[in-house]
C-alpha cells in the first residue's frame, strides 16, 4: 500500500524523497490499515461467548461510545458518539462487547446511516433482545474540510428495532435516557 501513497504524493506535486516525507508512505499505509481494521474482525470473535443468562427485562443503555470511521465517498474521517440500548430477553451481553461491536463496524468504509443499522441488527441477532436502539451523532470532515465547509454541523442517525420501533413508550424512554 505504501507504493500507492508514494504515487499519490507525486501526483499532487510533492517529492516523496524529501526529508519530511521519506517515511510518510509507510506511516500512511499503517494508519489506513489501522483505521480499516474492522474488515479483519468478526462478531463471533468479538462476543467470544460473553452472552449470559439473565432474568433482567429492563432497558440496558450504553451512552457516549466514542467512534471513528471513514466515509466511503471521500475516505475522510467522521467521528462522534454512539448510544446503544437493548431490552434483554433472557440474555445479556458483556458490557465491553457493545463498544467492540461499534468499533468493528466503525473501522470500515461506509456511510453513517449503514453504520447505525449494522450495529443495531448485530446486537439484535447476537442477544435475541426484545428490542434494540442505536443513535449515532457524528461530525464529518468531508463536510467540514471540503464542499460546503460547515464546521458546526452534526449528523444524527437512528435505528430502532423490535420494541424500540413498535412501542412508543419504549422509544421515548430510550431517547430520554440518551439525551
Amino acid at each position: 500500500m505504501d507504493q500507492y501513497f508514494i504515487k499519490m504524493l507525486e501526483h499532487i506535486g510533492e517529492d516523496p524523497t524529501r526529508e519530511g516525507l521519506v517515511k510518510t508512505p509507510i506511516r500512511a499505509a499503517r494508519a489506513f490499515e489501522f483505521m480499516t481494521q474492522g474488515y479483519k474482525k468478526n462478531v463471533d470473535d468479538i462476543v467470544n461467548g460473553a452472552i449470559f443468562t439473565s432474568d433482567n427485562d429492563e432497558m440496558v443503555v450504553v451512552q457516549n461510545i466514542e467512534m471513528y470511521s471513514l466515509c466511503e465517498h471521500h475516505l475522510l474521517p467522521f467521528f462522534g458518539k454512539a448510544h446503544v440500548g437493548y431490552i434483554p430477553k433472557g440474555k445479556i451481553i458483556g458490557l465491553s462487547k457493545i463498544a467492540r461491536i461499534v468499533d468493528m463496524y466503525a473501522r470500515r468504509l461506509q456511510v453513517q446511516e449503514n453504520l447505525t443499522k449494522n450495529i443495531a441488527q448485530t446486537l439484535m441477532e447476537v442477544t435475541g433482545a426484545l428490542g434494540v436502539g442505536v443513535v449515532i451523532e457524528a461530525q464529518h470532515l468531508c463536510m467540514m474540510m471540503r464542499g460546503v465547509e460547515k464546521q458546526n454541523s452534526l449528523m444524527k442517525t437512528s435505528c430502532l428495532l423490535g420494541a424500540f420501533r413498535k412501542e412508543d413508550a419504549t422509544r421515548k424512554e430510550f431517547l430520554a435516557l440518551i439525551s
